[in-house]
């Protein structure tokens, strides 16, 4: 397969750990980056040590980066000797987008109907390629669902939730599925220690919290910093997560793997360690065609990182995605569809 180019929309924890990776990783180019004040276009190829550079340790807590100082300096991808500032970043991505193989959406998702909006855009746009998110909400893929034919008429191929869970651990939990005819249960439990990664990551855990009982995503997008950083002292920083709207679900039930209701995930996030809290596992249970009842495990070594399970399963799906557009599949595809390539 030719060099894939590609773009990412966000420079928060998952955009700049993408980026990063991206140097590891043959046959990727990435090309345009951007963040609500600024971007980044090269179709030769980004200095990514340059802009990284540039962006480290201004995170803002929706997950962006911020783009002044205090003293008027500009900051974020706007501070980048590649960039510019921008007041439309995203329109300024999509007008590059005629050379670029695929976007990946690493944007804040606060809003349920933020990424197809986001989408949208690019199909009114004429853009013909790849757009990959690393969305975490079941109710989005209903929504992704209904611009298919959007997508198909204007030679998209959209892989959605492709992050690790929903992402990774959902592929794993298909491939796992397969020794059985019925599956009854799929249990998917993460561990993630984010002390030095939380400045990072403010994005991710604010999203994160959006998932206990007492909170929804509207209560988080609208909570201060200290309201946030309230929450985690509650829980002395350590914060366990059950029954979850992840889209693991109906991701699995798309490819007909089971039930939307046989699924659940959970897991326990501590940003008081790097070390992860629990194992990430993922456990199918099932009956074989001899009649036998049994549970495939899959586990992640407990030293690979949120970042690491995160942005490699992203790239190596975006890497299959063009792959599907080349050969003209367009449309929506999940996780459990497809295997990413390394």
């Amino acid at each position: 397969m030719n060099d894939v180019t590609f773009a990412v929309l966000g420079t928060g924890g998952i955009g700049r750990r993408t980026l990063e990776v991206s140097k590891h990783k043959d046959g990727l180019t990435p090309v345009a980056a951007c963040d609500r004040h600024g971007v980044a276009v090269d179709h030769d190829g980004l200095d990514v040590d340059e802009l990284l550079s540039a962006t480290e340790g201004n995170i803002a807590s929706d997950g962006g980066a911020t783009a002044v100082k205090e003293t008027g300096e500009m900051k974020g991808v706007a501070a980048s000797t590649q960039a510019v500032p921008t007041d439309t970043p995203i329109d300024d991505i999509i007008e590059a987008s005629d050379d670029i193989d695929a976007v990946l959406i690493a944007l804040p998702n606060f809003e349920h109907d933020f990424i197809p909006r986001v989408a949208d855009r690019f199909v009114e746009a004429g853009y013909s390629g790849v757009l990959v998110d690393v969305l975490k909400r079941s109710r989005v893929i209903g929504m992704l669902d209904e611009r298919t034919e959007a997508f198909e008429e204007s030679g998209i191929t959209f892989v959605c939730g492709a992050g690790a869970t929903p992402g990774f651990l959902t592929g794993a939990a298909a491939l796992a599925a397969q020794s059985f005819v019925e599956v009854e249960e799929v249990e998917i439990w993460w561990g993630v220690g984010l002390k030095s990664g939380y400045e990072d990551n403010r994005g991710t855990v604010r999203e994160d919290i959006a998932h206990l009982p007492e909170y929804d995503i509207d209560d988080a997008r609208e909570m201060s910093d200290e309201e946030i950083a309230a929450v985690i002292d509650e829980h002395d920083g350590v914060i366990e997560f059950n029954d979850m709207e992840h889209a693991d679900d109906v991701l699995l039930e798309r490819a007909g793997i089971c039930d939307a209701e046989d699924v659940t995930v959970g897991g326990i996030l501590d940003v008081t360690s790097d070390e992860k809290p629990t194992t990430t596992t993922v456990r199918v249970t099932g009956t074989t065609f001899d009649g036998e009842r049994g549970t495939n495990t899959f586990q992640l070594d407990d030293n690979t990182s949120m970042e690491a399970n995160v942005n490699g399963p992203a790239l190596g799906y975006l890497k299959s995605a063009v792959r599907r557009n080349r050969a003209e599949e367009y449309g929506v595809f999940g996780p459990a569809e497809l295997l990413p390539r390394f």
